[in-house]
């Protein structure tokens, strides 16, 4: 009896489940018609319909990743495209045949064979030898149709001023940047790399440095980026200048040098100076140990007037003096010349580090904002105005009897590659020191010091930071040698007295 009622319950069943779907897909299909009404490409079908759905979702998801994606691979790309290689330097170096022999070998210090690209510009044929690695080697073109009024100057400061022109002139693809010297001017060229990479090479940049004599720079002008030193004009602001430099040579003869004509018509053309520090003029003579030992926080560029300051390695001739520098300048030539301050609290001294160059220990707490300050061990360029007239802060070279610096000169330098840190080796300078009344201990028992620095490339790639420096604990058998590290500094660190 309930088999048939079964039975029966499910025949009815069935029809009035056919009716229900029918209903279901009456009003389904109704809802599809109205709601695409306004588009005419919607799916008609149910399953389509959740498919369209599910992409809807997945693209209000996926959009704004692919947008991010596509505008950070922009981005790589304009950066790849903005980043400076030394393949996009052009030098042109300003010479004379007279001096040719003997400056150089100053280029050749600096000079790339294979890398860098340039072009000496001399005023007359010289010897030259295969086997010599120097740029290629071009004659000026006739400036004896241009004006030249000036009594104390020299008229090859008319050749000299059409440099960059003349080098523009030869059609050198993929130039992004002309770099200007002198053939005594010595250029550190990765950190020219680095220094220029900071600028986009596609606007206007006139780049250099003043000079150090205050009495140059009123006589001449702050706005100008002095030659010797050497300054930086990019590609497009170098085209605008070679369509109208003759025409502005013109307009100032009575101008004295090179670098004051490219001034004069970088104000016509409304170009202001972008300053470097790191560019050298040196106008100075003497020794260089007050500059370069206190070197400002900022990469060091280039070196110029070799032949009128001191060799800056005593003993030494001044282009032996300057491979020895760039020994330490293979090794990491963002940190070279970089100063670091310390203090060696127990013996009561104060220790200032200008890495690959020089170390320097004087007894007694010296602050840092006077150590950072370059002493006077050099001559201003008009020797009547001396200490009164630089373009920056100096202090004297102390008289006080305890407190004459003992000077260590860096010998050697080598990479440790299982340690990935430099051995810098510094020997100390024998010169008398005069008697010293304090109770303190005296640096003369040391007679070596052990510097240890990890190479460190991408330092300005962030902000200018002076490093830290520190001695590290020696065993008794070693008094004779002092023991330091160089590094940037830790969090907190500072260099406190």
């Amino acid at each position: 009896m309930s088999t048939q009622r079964s039975q029966i319950g499910n025949r009815n069943f069935i029809p009035w489940f056919f009716i229900l779907l029918l209903i279901i897909y009456l009003i389904y299909s109704s809802n599809i018609i109205l709601t695409n009404d306004d588009d005419c490409s919607s799916s008609s079908s149910s399953s389509s319909n959740i498919s369209t759905s599910e992409s809807l979702s997945t693209n209000v998801s996926t959009f704004p990743l692919q947008e991010q994606q596509q505008k950070s691979m922009k981005e790589y790309v304009e950066k790849k495209e903005m980043d400076t290689e030394l393949k996009h330097i052009m030098f042109g170096v300003a010479a004379s045949s007279n001096l040719w022999d003997k400056r150089k070998e100053y280029i050749k210090l600096w000079w790339k064979p294979g890398e860098a690209r340039g072009v000496v510009w001399l005023d007359e044929k010289v010897k030259t030898n295969r086997n010599e690695d120097l740029p290629d080697i071009r004659i000026s073109g006739d400036t004896s149709s241009f004006l030249y009024t000036n009594r104390q100057g020299r008229r090859s400061a008319l050749r000299i001023s059409r440099v960059v022109s003349e080098t523009l002139r030869l059609g050198l693809t993929d130039v992004r940047w002309f770099v200007m010297g002198d053939d005594d001017t010595v250029f550190v060229v990765e950190n020219v790399v680095r220094v220029l990479s900071k600028y986009d090479h596609k606007q206007y940049y006139y780049i250099g440095s003043s000079s150090e004599s205050h009495v140059q720079n009123i006589f001449f002008s702050y706005a100008m980026a002095y030659g010797g030193g050497g300054f930086a004009i990019s590609y497009p602001l170098a085209k605008e200048l070679e369509k109208m430099q003759d025409r502005c040579i013109q307009r100032y003869p009575g101008l004295y040098g090179s670098d004051d004509r490219i001034q004069a018509c970088m104000a016509e053309l409304g170009v202001p100076l972008t300053k470097e520090r790191g560019f050298h003029q040196y106008d100075v003579y003497g020794n260089l140990l007050g500059l370069l030992g206190a070197h400002p926080v900022t990469p060091l560029v280039s070196l110029h007037h070799l032949d009128v300051v001191d060799p800056i390695f005593p003993g030494m001739s001044r282009v032996s003096g300057l491979q020895r520098l760039f020994e330490s300048a293979k090794l990491d030539s963002a940190s070279l010349m970089q100063q670091s301050i310390c203090y060696d609290k127990d013996r009561y001294w104060s220790i200032s580090v200008s890495w690959g160059y020089v170390v320097q220990i004087i007894r007694g707490n010296i602050s840092p904002r006077e150590l950072e300050m370059p002493t006077r061990t050099f001559l201003n360029w008009y020797r009547r105005a001396d200490y009164t007239a630089y373009a920056f802060n100096t202090r004297p070279v102390t008289k006080h009897p305890c407190q004459k610096p003992f000077v260590y000169y860096m010998n050697t330098a080598k990479y440790d590659r299982s340690r990935n840190q430099i051995i810098g080796i510094y020997y100390r300078h024998r010169e008398r020191s005069p008697y010293c009344r304090w109770k303190v201990e005296s640096p003369e028992n040391i007679n070596n010091i052990v510097l240890l620095k990890r190479p460190d490339s991408n330092r300005w790639q962030k902000s200018p930071l002076r490093d830290c420096c520190g001695v590290l604990p020696s065993n008794n058998n070693s008094k004779s040698n002092l023991y330091m590290w160089v590094g940037s500094c830790r969090d907190g660190e500072i260099s406190q007295l």
